[in-house]
């Protein structure tokens, strides 16, 4: 029988950056449908409104360096930060509030540092921290999703109204759609126990949509997965340390603490754990630097929801773990092919 043979080569060109770029965007499709489908027209304005911006933001600091623009522009990657920073925005945000955040993204956090590889924080992160420390009313300003009005009917505010909100500041309309989140609402319970905030809350009462939205991004995480787009180390860390921290102290205290799958399924836990947390630029890089970059976010997630000021903390964890990304690297480094143990920690 003839050998069957095969031509070189055998090993399969990785893919390039706009194309992990295109996946990534592809990947966050269930969860803008389901933010639409929960919280309305804004989740598309934004986007629509961050991609432009930061295409032309990041053309003019292309052109000012004297770069190909066209080159540059191709790689994708200032499309998925303005996804990824729109998703993180509140549906009612208003115009220049993304203008703002889109502008801190791409001209301070990214370009500044020489563009695309060479920063060392998330620039949708840096951006979102600073338009929620700059602006907290028009960032706690949240739709209601809209099974809060299902006695009343589906209802949601039109696809006009919604542009003079976010263009026009129509406060009274914005005001009677938006609504605290299940993480406002267990932040600030004025001294009542878990279970008594759960039987009086309406947001709390109506928390599916929120399960809906963070399933969404799960579906997205996993097919970056599959697309081995990055590995399961980070994210994986990220979700088992916040559920094994906050299984401890609810089974201490569940009057005081709320339970794992309440901090994996509502907030950002989720679409942080496979969107943010993963880039590949600020992140720890070696498998165990993963594990315990993952594991640091998900801990100071827990930490700064339960007893810090802000309610949801993945922007913040997220960055405080790229300041440490360098350090975990630094003393993980895998053992090099042919010598005994690998050279970790600092070297004179």
């Amino acid at each position: 029988m003839a050998l069957i043979r095969v031509t070189s080569p055998h090993v399969h060109k990785p893919a390039g950056t706009s194309e992990v770029m295109r996946l990534v965007i592809l990947a966050t499709v269930p969860g803008i449908c389901a933010m639409t489908f929960f919280f309305g027209w804004g989740t598309l304005i934004n986007l629509v409104l961050a991609c432009s911006l930061a295409l032309m933001f990041e053309a003019i600091c292309i052109k000012a360096r004297h770069r190909p623009i066209s080159f540059y522009l191709k790689d994708n990657s200032a499309l998925v930060t303005a996804v990824l920073l729109a998703l993180s925005l509140p549906p009612f945000a208003p115009w220049w509030l993304t203008t703002v955040a889109v502008f801190v993204a791409i001209v301070i956090a990214k370009q500044l540092y020489g563009g695309i590889g060479q920063n060392p924080f998330n620039p949708a992160m840096i951006a979102y921290a600073l338009v929620l420390i700059s602006f907290p009313i028009e960032m706690t300003r949240w739709t209601a999703p809209f099974v809060m009005q299902a006695a009343e009917g589906w209802q949601v505010l039109s696809f006009t109204d919604t542009i003079s909100v976010i263009f026009g500041g129509w406060q009274t309309a914005a005001d009677a759609f938006t609504s605290a989140t299940p993480l406002d609402e267990m932040r600030h319970r004025a001294g009542m126990t878990t279970t008594e905030i759960w039987r009086s809350s309406s947001v709390l009462a109506n928390i599916g949509a929120w399960h809906a939205v963070s399933a969404a991004y799960l579906m997205g995480g996993i097919f970056l997965l599959y697309k081995k787009i990055f590995t399961w180390h980070t994210p994986a860390s990220l979700i088992l340390t916040l559920a094994a921290v906050s299984l401890l102290f609810y089974v201490i205290s569940p009057d005081n603490y709320t339970d794992p799958i309440f901090h994996i399924s509502v907030g950002a836990t989720i679409f942080g754990a496979f969107f943010i947390a993963t880039d590949p630029v600020s992140a720890a890089t070696s498998n165990i630097g993963k594990i315990w970059y993952g594991a640091g976010i998900g801990l100071l997630i827990y930490i700064i929801r339960t007893w810090g000021n802000y309610p949801d903390a993945v922007a913040f964890s997220v960055l405080i773990m790229n300041l440490a990304a360098p350090f975990i690297d630094q003393y993980t480094q895998p053992r090099t092919y042919g010598h005994k143990s690998a050279n970790r920690g600092m070297k004179e």
